[in-house]
């Protein structure tokens, strides 16, 4: 059927009608100098804002003056010893009443008096479950804690980077004129 030299006529055409784009030639000026602002960096500034934060949580965040933060960490750290405080309430309800049971006195799980009837099973598993909730509130909460102090120290320490126009990434609509077609792309812009 067909032969060698017309598959390599067909791949030839195709590769001669192939639209090819490239990219223009950017001259990039460097001065030898760079003049770094004392007033600018400060080096201790992370670690004094770690410090802040584990004397007080939201200090560190009041350092770095975001303080639309604080309200944030307090909010997570009360919430954190709020469910820490009602479990360890629940355990020791359930204990409570768990011990005065074996030794055959009335408790607040009996039934009796309008109060709830638990048995002695039930009580053993809301021990357990609560005990389980109070451990992982308590391992949350301090996790939360070394979190707010991590964020203090990074936030201090990015806050000190440069992050004005002269470094940009811009994406970009060309419309090619000869297809009239978009092409998306991307230009990373270092002006010096």
């Amino acid at each position: 059927m067909f032969k060698k030299p017309v598959y390599i006529f067909f791949i030839l055409i195709y590769l001669i009608n192939t639209n090819c784009f490239s990219q223009e030639t950017v001259t990039i000026k460097v001065k030898d100098t760079v003049v770094v602002n004392s007033n600018d960096f400060d080096a201790l500034s992370p670690a004094k804002a770690a410090f802040y934060s584990a004397i007080l949580p939201g200090l560190g965040q009041a350092y770095n003056k975001k303080y639309w933060k604080i309200p944030i960490v307090y909010g997570a750290l009360g919430t954190g010893i709020y469910t820490y405080s009602r479990n360890n309430t629940n355990y020791n309800r359930a204990r409570k009443a768990y011990k005065l049971r074996i030794n055959d006195k009335p408790d607040e799980f009996d039934g009796l008096n309008g109060n709830p009837n638990l048995s002695t099973d039930a009580l053993v598993r809301a021990q357990k479950s609560y005990k389980k909730d109070r451990d992982l509130s308590l391992l949350v909460t301090v996790g939360l804690y070394i979190l707010q102090i991590v964020e203090a120290s990074t936030n201090a320490h990015l806050l000190q980077h440069n992050v004005d126009n002269n470094l940009s990434i811009n994406p970009k609509i060309i419309k090619d004129s000869s297809t009239n077609k978009s092409i998306v792309g991307a230009s990373i812009n270092f002006k010096f």
